[in-house]
C-alpha cells in the first residue's frame, strides 16, 4: 500500500445515534485501502454503541467512556493515530465519495500544508432538504483567518508531521477548537491550501452544537480574538449586541427597500453603518461584515 498513504480519521461522538451510522458509512464506504478509522465515544446513552459495534470489523479502534468534551475526545483519537494524514469527522457529518483519494493525491504534492476544500451544508426543512455550497478559494482570498474562520473543518486534512508541529487541540474550548487550532498552525508557519473539490457534507440540526452556542460560543470567540486579533475584539462584542439579524420584520423590510433604491448590498456591515453611524464610525463595512460572519 505504499502508493496510498495511511489516513487516520477520528470521529468524536456523543449521543448522535440518529446520525452516526451515516457518518461511519461515509468513511468506510470510501473503500480507501490504507484507512485507520478511530471512533471515540463519550459514553453515549442512546443507540450509538450498538451502531459502532455493527461496524467494528471496519473500525481500527473505538472506545465508549466519559470524557471532557469534543476536544478531549479528538485528542484521545489522535493519540491513537498512526497515519501519515490526519483529520477528524464529527458524528453528524459525512465525507463525499472519493474524498480520501483526493487528499492522498494532494498530500503527495505538498505534505507540509493544511488542505481545505468545499462542503455542502444541509438541513431538513418542512418541505424537504435545504442545501448550500461554499467557495473556500474565494473566502481565503477575501478574508484573513484571524478575522474569519473560513476553513470548513470536516473538509480539512493535514500530515502527521504538521500535527506534531502544532500540537493537540485546546481542550478548554468547545466551539472554537478548530479555528484556534488552525490559528496556532498559522503561527507555526504552516501553509494553507484551499481547493475547489467538495470533500464533505455538514449537517445542521436542532441539537447541533454550533447552532445553539449562543453567548457561550460568542464568549469563546472573544477570547480567540483577544489572542489572535485584538484589534477586532471590541468590534465583535458590539456586533454581537447590535446584529441586524435582531431587527424586526418591519425594519428589515424597510431596510431592504432602502438598500434596493440606493443600490447598496444588503448585509450587516452596510446595515449597522446605516443604523448606527456614530457607534461604528471608526470601523470599515468590511470589518463589520466579517465580524457578523462569526456570530
Amino acid at each position: 500500500m505504499t502508493d496510498f498513504p495511511k489516513i487516520s480519521v477520528i470521529t468524536p461522538s456523543y449521543n448522535q445515534g440518529q446520525f452516526i451510522e451515516e457518518t461511519i458509512l461515509s468513511v468506510i464506504g470510501q473503500n480507501y485501502p490504507n484507512l485507520e478509522y478511530i471512533v471515540i465515544d463519550g459514553g453515549s446513552t442512546d443507540n450509538t454503541v450498538s451502531i459502532i459495534k455493527k461496524y467494528e470489523s471496519k473500525i481500527s479502534y473505538w472506545v465508549s467512556e466519559k470524557d471532557g468534551g469534543q476536544a478531549e475526545a479528538i485528542n484521545k483519537g489522535f493519540k491513537k493515530a498512526t497515519g501519515d494524514i490526519f483529520c477528524w469527522l464529527n458524528s453528524d457529518d459525512m465525507f463525499m465519495p472519493g474524498a480520501l483519494y483526493i487528499m492522498a493525491a494532494k498530500m503527495k504534492e505538498n505534505n507540509s500544508a493544511i488542505y481545505f476544500g468545499n462542503c455542502i451544508h444541509f438541513k431538513y426543512a418542512n418541505d424537504g432538504v435545504e442545501a448550500i455550497g461554499s467557495n473556500v478559494v474565494e473566502a481565503a482570498r477575501l478574508y484573513s483567518l484571524q478575522h474569519v474562520d473560513f476553513i470548513i473543518q470536516p473538509s480539512s486534512f493535514w500530515s502527521k508531521a504538521t500535527f506534531e508541529k502544532v500540537g493537540y487541540l485546546t481542550e478548554e474550548l468547545h466551539f472554537g477548537l478548530d479555528w484556534q487550532w488552525f490559528l496556532r498552525a498559522k503561527q507555526c508557519g504552516v501553509p494553507f491550501i484551499a481547493i475547489q473539490e467538495c470533500l464533505s457534507m455538514y449537517r445542521a440540526h436542532p441539537n447541533h452544537k454550533s447552532s445553539h452556542g449562543g453567548k457561550k460560543r460568542q464568549s469563546e470567540f472573544v477570547k480567540i480574538y483577544d489572542q489572535y486579533a485584538p484589534e477586532r475584539t471590541d468590534l465583535y462584542k458590539q456586533v454581537c449586541e447590535d446584529s441586524a439579524t435582531k431587527a424586526s420584520g418591519v425594519k428589515h423590510t424597510l431596510l431592504k427597500v432602502y438598500f434596493k433604491l440606493t443600490g447598496k448590498p444588503y448585509n450587516n456591515g452596510e446595515v449597522l453603518k446605516t443604523l448606527k453611524p456614530v457607534k461604528y464610525s471608526k470601523y470599515s463595512k468590511q470589518a463589520i461584515q466579517e465580524c457578523t460572519l462569526m456570530l
